[in-house]
């Protein structure tokens, strides 16, 4: 930075003027000096905390990228705002906290970075919904940003197997059908998470953070660098470094956060078998960003995308091995080669995609984690947008590792998680059977809750694949089997979910795309009549506000859509 380029722009508002003492003596008191005062101030939001593993380590990261900065010319501060971990609140009230969580993350980086008239932001996520509420905050801020994802946890070792968390939730289906005892599960459960990082597979959390770095939001190499590496912290100062440079060239996430940067967010995606999450989370982000984005655009991309990595849930492959034969920079290199990315995106590094792709190296030949083009896992990708009698606004369906891609079955239809957990542990559900779970929404839940227990049950007892699942809720990147999520709309406004009845015959068909239940036009007008809408289940606190203010999960689950 050149002392006569002065970066500062929000940040005059407090530096600048007699009038300005009292804010400059506040910052004195953290350790400003006057030189300070003249440098841009950098704000690094850090999402650090002790409640999850993923984000254990992230203070020593956002350390690192505060001196980043200060090497570079900047004047940085550190804050922090709140996380939830996805794991832990799992199969109880707790997961009705976690989509939520999104909002109140981004919507502190905001209520922070704007207070404090920071001229720029260095973001460090981890678990499950940090990565797409820093870049909801980064959108709606619009000013030089850079998002740092904490890395990937190691998997674990039980028995000479790499094992992780879904390990442990599938375990306890196993234990409930009687194949392993107590013993063998208390195996489990101390063997799955050796340290700090998200969860390894292809699940929510690798999925964003691999999304985030194909939209350009994040250095390239980020999101397949494991938390415990040392890289991390480089990287992390990089990212310092990285934000004073989109300074000097007045780059902005407007810039970045293009239709075509969503675009090759997407596609990378899709190529590696991501989340269902993603949706709802690219949605938000494209919201964020003033971006239009819709279902409609998922479809259309996935169609010429062949899924290409054999990454868990559904596949072998954690995020390590991934990393260890070129990570995501190696896929996108291979997607750009075959004309699938926009390579004039511009990215974090000032330079385009292509340019930042052709600095680094090829995915390693004569490995297994990543198929060619001509002999992928599957030649379109595998989330596939459904729509129907069942869901008019769309649902989500991960088709990924499943022999069938048409279900057709009896409903068996419940108003809520508990009372299908307690129907699969009392063997109720049988192969062929459609498990319905509904009032799970962004409204109905409130909170859209997450079903990897139940998911993860079925596949220990046995009926992964031959039992579906649908829900106007969601489920857990690590989830896999016949699931379908995301129902609009949901239950909880009257969509036609709500009128279910145990026994109807639900069809899925994920080559027509439609999911629907044989029931007439007439038949569904006499049940809608008959409806009365559940009261909400909770009248104050956050979840009173969040459903009050939550849009349909086909929008993203968004707060702030169309409020006035």
């Amino acid at each position: 930075m050149t002392e006569q380029k002065d970066l500062r722009t929000r940040s005059k508002d407090i530096s600048e003027g007699v009038n300005r003492t009292p804010n400059r003596a506040m910052l004195r008191a953290v350790g400003f000096t006057d030189e300070d005062f003249k440098k841009p101030m950098i704000g690094i939001a850090s999402t650090w905390s002790e409640v999850t593993p993923c984000n254990m380590h992230i203070d020593g990261l956002a350390r690192a990228a505060k001196e980043g900065v200060k090497e570079h010319g900047g004047a940085p501060l550190i804050f922090n705002t709140v996380t939830v971990s996805d794991g832990i609140a799992m199969g109880h009230e707790g997961m009705l906290f976690s989509l939520p969580s999104r909002e109140v993350i981004a919507d502190s980086i905001e209520i922070v970075t704007n207070a404090e008239r920071f001229d720029g932001l260095v973001a460090v996520g981890g678990c499950d919904k940090n990565t797409p509420a820093c870049l909801m905050a980064m959108g709606r801020l619009n000013i030089p940003s850079v998002y740092v994802y904490g890395g990937t946890i190691q998997p674990g070792k039980l028995d000479g197997q790499d094992v992780d968390i879904v390990t442990a939730f599938e375990a306890v289906g196993a234990y409930h059908e009687g194949t392993i005892d107590e013993e063998q599960l208390h195996k489990v459960e101390c063997s799955v998470c050796p340290g700090p990082g998200a969860c390894g597979g292809m699940y929510t959390a690798n999925t964003m953070a691999s999304a985030a770095e194909a939209l350009g939001m994040s250095l390239p190499g980020s999101s397949s660098t494991a938390a415990i590496s040392s890289d991390k912290a480089l990287e992390c100062a990089k990212a310092g470094e990285a934000v004073i440079g989109l300074l000097e060239k007045n780059i902005l996430p407007s810039d970045i956060m293009t239709k075509e940067a969503f675009e090759n967010a997407i596609t990378v995606v899709m190529a590696l078998g991501g989340s269902t999450n993603a949706f709802l989370h690219l949605l938000a982000m494209a919201h964020s960003a003033q971006v239009d984005l819709s279902l409609d655009d998922f479809d259309r991309i996935r169609k010429n995308v062949p899924h290409l990595a054999d990454l868990k849930p559904s596949g072998k492959f954690v995020m390590q091995d991934l990393n260890d034969i070129g990570g995501v920079p190696g896929v996108m290199k291979l997607l750009l080669a075959e004309g699938l990315l926009h390579g004039d995106c511009m990215t974090v590094t000032g330079k385009t995609i292509a340019e930042n792709l052709a600095a680094m190296p090829s995915l390693q030949e004569n490995q297994d984690v990543i198929r060619s083009f001509d002999n992928p896992l599957k030649t379109s990708g595998p989330l596939v947008v459904l729509k129907g009698n069942l869901a008019p606004d769309g649902a989500v369906a991960k088709m990924s590792g499943l022999k069938n891609l048409r279900f057709e079955g009896p409903a068996r239809v419940y108003n809520s998680e508990d009372e299908a957990t307690e129907a699969i542990v009392n063997d109720e559900i049988k192969k062929g059977d459609v498990v319905v779970i509904r009032y799970a929404g962004p409204k109905g839940g409130p909170g859209m809750p997450e079903m990897l227990s139940l998911t993860a049950m079925l596949v220990g007892k046995g009926l992964g694949g031959e039992v579906a699942l649908i829900t106007d809720g969601r489920f857990s990147g690590g989830s896999h089997g016949f699931v379908v999520g995301h129902v609009a709309p949901e239950a909880q406004v009257g969509g036609p979910i709500a009128f279910l009845e145990t026994d109807d015959i639900i069809i899925i068909d994920s080559i027509t795309q439609e999911i629907k239940f044989n029931v007439t036009e007439e038949q569904l007008q006499t049940r809608r009549e008959k409806w009365v809408k559940p009261s909400p289940k909770f009248k104050t606190g956050a979840l009173a506000k969040y459903a009050a203010l939550v849009s349909s999960a086909s929008n993203g689950a968004v707060t702030d859509l169309d409020i006035l």
